[in-house]
């Protein structure tokens, strides 16, 4: 049986920008081209330019008017994550959405990033972290909604606190759960440090279910030479409709909780179908493992020294 389309009508966004991690493809680039249909403009930083020359090529195929733009951004390099807030303070424009969904998943053996971080960590929650801290006048300015893509792996494991670069024996699974949890504790913070400080900037949590995106498939430049059994599987599932959501689908957790005039600070945005894995986007009950405030300040303050990076209370 055909699937019944899922949406919901997202308001008149001109005027307004947008900055979206990941949105080569994916998930990343259905979130930026419905928010392009809607008259913000966007901004796609990313690793890959011919990348994201294609995904510009493909959101103009929906919206052809689309302002939307590329710039470089590798996220597992803190040198160009200050670069890219450089580039966007030059241009001196108040941004008023920033998604940051960016992320790389279970490389089969530990890897590490340019300034020496685990990969995941260093990649899906470091890089976010300097990369908020250093547009964070921008988005004072623009009164920003944030809205940080977690995953369903963030209800398992646990943060690593002793050994929080996997220095030790390593488990790509746990490595990644510990970056989405890392990653949720500081969206959840960032939302408090902003009602406390008066920075006016709302943050939330979003995660998208399980859908066929890339990232469990072949990521030759991660080690992963094959697309991994459970990316396959995940594939059967959604193409029968069988609990799992599309890519299409997946993308409007996060839309929601950025753009939904009910939407709000301090929250998580998933799909509201049976486990939370597909279905219309809802707003879901904290996962354990992300209510505790001592874990947010804790990782917080690890952020900040690992990164070298603090966050401006002024």
């Amino acid at each position: 049986m055909p699937r019944k389309p899922i949406d919901f009508p997202i308001a008149d966004l001109s005027g307004k920008r947008a900055v979206v991690t990941g949105a080569s493809d994916g998930i990343g680039l259905g979130i930026a081209t419905a928010l392009a249909a809607a008259g913000a403009q966007v901004l796609l930083p990313v690793r890959n330019p011919r990348k994201g020359e294609a995904a510009i090529a493909r959101i103009r195929e929906t919206a052809p008017e689309a302002n939307v733009s590329l710039h470089a951004l590798d996220l597992s390099s803190l040198e160009s994550v200050a670069a890219l807030g450089e580039t966007l303070h030059a241009d001196g424009h108040p941004i008023h959405f920033l998604i940051n969904n960016a992320g790389v998943m279970t490389p089969p053996d530990r890897q590490e990033t340019a300034d020496g971080f685990e990969l995941q960590f260093g990649t899906n929650h470091l890089g976010h972290f300097a990369l908020v801290a250093h547009l964070l006048p921008l988005l004072r300015d623009g009164q920003a909604r944030v809205t940080s893509q977690i995953s369903v792996a963030a209800n398992s494991n646990s943060i690593n606190w002793d050994d929080l670069n996997w220095e030790h024996a390593y488990k790509g699974n746990h490595a990644y759960s510990q970056s989405k949890i890392a990653f949720g504790l500081f969206g959840l913070e960032l939302d408090r440090r902003s009602q406390a400080h008066g920075w006016g900037i709302t943050s939330n949590l979003s995660h998208p279910g399980v859908a066929p995106t890339s990232l469990l498939a072949a990521r030759p430049e991660i080690g992963r030479d094959k697309d991994t059994i459970g990316v396959k599987l995940i594939r059967t599932l959604s193409a029968r409709g069988i609990l799992l959501g599309t890519v299409e689908s997946a993308k409007l957790p996060a839309l929601y909780a950025a753009t939904a005039a009910d939407a709000q600070g301090d929250r998580l945005y998933g799909p509201s179908g049976p486990g939370h894995l597909g279905g219309p986007p809802a707003e879901q009950k904290l996962y354990s493992r992300l209510r505790s405030t001592d874990d947010a300040q804790r990782i917080w303050a690890a952020s900040e020294e690992m990164t070298k990076i603090s966050f401006s209370t002024g």
